[in-house]
C-alpha cells in the first residue's frame, strides 16, 4: 500500500489562523491523491508550519522527514515550494536516498523536472528583487521620500506590479492567440480552467480576470514597443 506523508506550510500566521492558504493546499492534495496515487493508500501523518519561507528552522517539516525515512513513505506536498524555495535544499532532499517526495501540482514531473523548475523559480524571485531595488531606487531619484511605513508600503506595492506584469507575461503564450482567434472572455477563462491554470491566488479563472491580464499586457512596455515597429 501506498503510504504519504502531508506537509503544509503558510508564510503567516495570519493566513495559519483564517486558513487560506492551508485550503489551497489540501485542495490540491486531495486532487493528487484522487487522481494521481496508487490505490489504495494511506496518509500516516501531517505536519504543519507557519512561517516564512526564507525561515531555515522548521520543525515540522523535520519531524515529517524524521518520520518519511523511518517508514518509508512518500512526502506530499501542494507546491515545490512548500518544501523549500531554495534549489539547494531541493537537491539535498533529491540526494537523499531515504526520502521520496511527490508534488501535488506536478504530479507527473521527475527529479530532474522539478531541479529545472526550482532553479528558474529562484531565478525568477531573484529577478524581481533585482527590478523592485531598481523601481525604488528610481523614485527616489525622482524625489520621491521613502522611509518607514511608506518605504515599506512602496516596496510591497512595486513587488506586487511586477509579480502581475510577469505572471501576465508568462499567460500571454495562451491568451492572446484566443483573444486573436476571436475567443470571448468567458471561453478564454473556461480553457484555461479546462487546462487546469489557476488564477494568482490558486482559483478558478472568470472573464473579469482575463481582461485584468489582457489589459496588462496591452499596458506593458514591451508589447506596447512591438506593436510599435
Amino acid at each position: 500500500m501506498q503510504q504519504y506523508i502531508i506537509y503544509k506550510r503558510v508564510s503567516t500566521k495570519e493566513q495559519g489562523r483564517s486558513g487560506l492558504g492551508l485550503d489551497a493546499q489540501d485542495r490540491d492534495v486531495a486532487l493528487y491523491l484522487e487522481r494521481f496515487s496508487p490505490v489504495p493508500y494511506e496518509v500516516l501523518a501531517t505536519f504543519t508550519d507557519i512561517l516564512s519561507g526564507t525561515d531555515n528552522t522548521r520543525p515540522q517539516l523535520n519531524a515529517a522527514l524524521a518520520l518519511a525515512r523511518k517508514t518509508g513513505a512518500t512526502l506530499l506536498v501542494s507546491k515545490l515550494d512548500r518544501l523549500s524555495r531554495k534549489v539547494s535544499a531541493i537537491a539535498s532532499l533529491m540526494e537523499d536516498r531515504k526520502v521520496a517526495f511527490r508534488v501535488a501540482q506536478m504530479p507527473n514531473a521527475d527529479n530532474f523536472q522539478l531541479h529545472i523548475y526550482a532553479a528558474l523559480a529562484e531565478q525568477e524571485r531573484a529577478f524581481i528583487s533585482a527590478r523592485t531595488k531598481a523601481a525604488l531606487a528610481e523614485a527616489k531619484c525622482r524625489g520621491t521620500k521613502l522611509g518607514g511605513l511608506r518605504d515599506k508600503t512602496m516596496k510591497r506595492n512595486i513587488a506586487v506590479q511586477i509579480n502581475a506584469n510577469a505572471r501576465a507575461a508568462k499567460l500571454s503564450g495562451m491568451i492572446i492567440p484566443m483573444r486573436g482567434a476571436g475567443k470571448s472572455l468567458r471561453e478564454i477563462a473556461e480553457q484555461l480552467n479546462r487546462a487546469g491554470v489557476e488564477t494568482a491566488r490558486g482559483g478558478r479563472w472568470q472573464a473579469s480576470q482575463v481582461q485584468r491580464v489582457l489589459s496588462r499586457l496591452a499596458a506593458s512596455p514591451a508589447r506596447q514597443s512591438i506593436q510599435s515597429n
